[in-house]
């Protein structure tokens, strides 16, 4: 379908999540017209979209109404969260996200849906590729010989593959972003879906509003990642929809630290001196960051926000998240 007038309609599924209700933001920002769709509102503020639909989008008959009269999808709908869910969810995980992509994907093409850009995740690479925590960044042709570690990486490779075959097949504009490690304000910052930023953050602010500064943190806090600020995902999501280029594209930092060193980072930041007590726990691979060599080339364009902006931002709402809830 071709939008009447000059506003594009944009429909965002998952847009009561994280970085779902932050691209709903930022694109209302631009001037477009934006449907959300989820199976829940967003939980910590309102949502800007034109319309919100509540809709569970494992059913087909959902994702054909969500996909009606709109130009183009930014599909991140997912049953996902920390590794301490995706360890130990893998059938749910599969079962659930094949659904989504699958019926919304099918339904934008169906609708004639102009562009759909799918978020996929660095949890599509193998797992012998980060097995040590010092390792080479990973480049967008590492994910094959395809090995991820679980099934959250598995049914984010498959969905990568069905919008390059239906954009073969089918003539679909499709785009394909992978993700490292996203983090920000407004997120799941408890409840055992939230991943390491936001979970350090409750842990040192829990620690400095009631004066136990022991924290726990899951192995030897030595495995290394790269964590991109939400206000960077967003932009280069609109970006990559707006370009020419259909492989999967890396959208994350380059810059990786340790856990331990995250931590530390989090406590300068609470002003706190923090005792680190490692415990068993899920750790997910060793060692991970994104290569943005490609990301440049394609659109003249890298993530902007430091480490530390990103998590004074991050700290500073998840802080006052845990005051309320200390004080109910």
């Amino acid at each position: 379908m071709t939008s009447t007038s000059d506003t594009p309609r944009i429909l965002v599924t998952g847009a009561g999540g994280f970085v779902g209700h932050h691209l709903v933001e930022y694109l209302k920002k631009q001037g477009a017209w934006v449907r959300g769709v989820d199976i829940k509102k967003p939980e910590y503020s309102q949502t800007s979209a034109d319309e919100f639909l509540l809709l569970d989008l494992r059913e087909k008959h959902n994702a054909e109404t969500a996909t009606a009269g709109v130009d183009r999808v930014f599909a991140l709908a997912a049953d996902m969260g920390g590794m301490g869910y995706i360890s130990s969810h893998d059938a749910v995980i599969l079962h659930d996200n094949t659904l989504i992509n699958t019926h919304t994907l099918e339904a934008a093409r169906k609708n004639g849906v102009q562009r759909y850009l799918f978020t996929s995740s660095a949890c599509v690479y193998p797992e012998e590729r980060q097995e040590i925590t010092d390792l080479a960044p990973l480049k967008e042709e590492d994910a094959y010989p395809a090995n991820p570690q679980d099934a959250y990486g598995w049914e984010k490779l498959l969905g990568e593959k069905f919008c390059q075959y239906y954009r073969q097949d089918h003539g679909l504009e499709t785009r394909i972003t992978r993700f490292h490690n996203i983090f920000g304000p407004q997120g799941t910052w408890d409840g055992g879906r939230e991943k390491a930023p936001a979970a350090l953050c409750r842990k040192i602010a829990t620690a400095k509003l009631t004066g136990n500064h022991e924290i726990e943190i899951w192995g030897d806090g030595e495995q290394t990642r790269s964590f991109c600020y939400v206000d960077d995902a967003v932009k280069g999501l609109h970006l990559l929809m707006n370009s020419d280029y259909a492989e999967p594209l890396n959208i994350g930092q380059d810059r990786m630290v340790t856990i331990n060193e995250l931590a530390d980072s989090i406590a300068d930041i609470a002003g706190i001196s923090i005792i680190k007590k490692h415990i068993p726990g899920p750790q997910g691979v060793r060692g991970r960051n994104s290569d943005n060599t490609r990301l440049k080339k394609v659109l003249q364009w890298e993530p902007e926000v430091s480490l530390e902006t990103g998590l004074r931002q991050t700290y500073e709402w998840i802080e006052s998240q845990v005051q309320k809830q200390l004080e109910s």
